[in-house]
């Protein structure tokens, strides 16, 4: 059964609609502090402030411990409580459940980044555009706050005690996380999310060549199981992409060795070579012009909760939007049916 302790946390998360407890509350205030005070850190970290970095760090630390308590909170209750008492509290759980990993996420990559102006926020929303209670003034504090659209998601029929994790991923990081590397876990990610593993550069190759600094994973106990990438500047992106890039892969990836592996698994390792040899389609410039940056999300069979995938969607455009992004797009095959229905889930 929950301990007394995680009763005392479910009570604290959901006190009075403006009045939260201890817990909530001490979460709150770190997350606008560490907010507020993002100049004081990131990469490389010469700040003239060294003590403000050390002490951002510090409540940084306490900030994802809080998160993960309560992420580990959804999980038990969905494990421990009974039926009505679970159908009855799980959506407001799991609301708080993805607000906090995209929240930890991006103050995990708020201290890996040079933030050079204060992070964007848009023009106050209308009363109805955010909820009450410490949902609402977590999704105030995010810099995608006012799009409400990517709130709104109705739970999942049937809840899941699932613990994920969510990330950025670093190159700098000459180790990653649990000591992959990050080439690592771009071939993991690429055997579980593509149905053509061969290549493991095919899904994040260029995004973690040209913009490492927009990726994050989602892992469960099974390793990672999706991703989201992005390019602030889609416009330079794609012109570097297809000058350098794809040039030194197509490189190393010649057509003739889609006819020479059986042994990776013909019809895969022919259709990755393929895409890179593949002209990419050119992006119209009022595309560009309204939507400067591009995004690229997907996700594992396996993770069937709308609600891990709307938490990485919220991390990307956090970031993005923290350094002046003011819109994006994703390119999507009309053939890829997967990425079609994955993306309309997010709405």
């Amino acid at each position: 059964p929950l301990t007394l302790e995680e009763v005392r946390m479910l009570v604290e998360l959901f006190y009075l609609p403006y009045h939260h407890g201890a817990l909530a509350q001490e979460l709150l205030e770190h997350f606008r502090w560490l907010r507020a005070n993002s100049l004081s850190v990131g990469v490389p970290a010469t700040a003239p402030d060294a003590c403000g970095g050390t002490r951002w760090r510090g409540r940084a630390q306490s900030f994802q411990l809080l998160c993960s308590r309560m992420c580990r909170l959804h999980s038990r209750f969905v494990s421990t409580a009974g039926p009505a008492l679970l159908y009855d509290l799980h959506p407001y759980l799991w609301d708080i459940r993805n607000m906090l990993l995209a929240a930890s996420a991006f103050v995990l990559w708020l201290g890996c980044q040079s933030i050079t102006a204060p992070i964007l926020l848009g023009r106050d929303a209308e009363p109805w555009a955010r909820r009450g209670g410490l949902f609402g003034e977590l999704q105030a504090l995010l810099p995608v706050g006012n799009s409400c659209d990517l709130f709104y998601h109705p739970p999942p029929l049937f809840p899941s005690s699932q613990l994920y994790l969510l990330r950025p991923l670093l190159p700098l990081d000459k180790l990653g996380h649990e000591g992959r590397s990050c080439s690592e876990v771009s071939q993991g990610l690429q055997a579980q999310l593509s149905r053509a593993p061969a290549l493991p550069g095919r899904l994040l190759g260029s995004f973690l060549s040209l913009s490492p600094e927009y990726t994050f994973v989602l892992e469960d106990e099974g390793g990672p199981c999706g991703y989201a990438a992005g390019a602030l500047h889609a416009e330079g992106f794609l012109q570097q992409r297809d000058s350098s890039w794809l040039p030194a892969i197509r490189h190393k990836y010649p057509p003739e060795l889609g006819t020479g592996g059986p042994a990776l698994g013909q019809d895969a390792l022919e259709e990755a070579v393929l895409f890179f040899h593949a002209e990419p389609l050119a992006v119209p410039q009022p595309v560009l012009r309204r939507f400067p940056s591009l995004v690229q999300l997907g996700t594992a069979p396996r993770v069937l909760d709308v609600g891990a995938s709307r938490s990485l969607a919220l991390c990307l455009l956090s970031a993005l939007r923290a350094n002046g992004s003011r819109g994006v797009f994703c390119q999507v095959s009309d053939a890829d049916r997967q990425q079609l229905s994955f993306y309309s889930k997010l709405g």
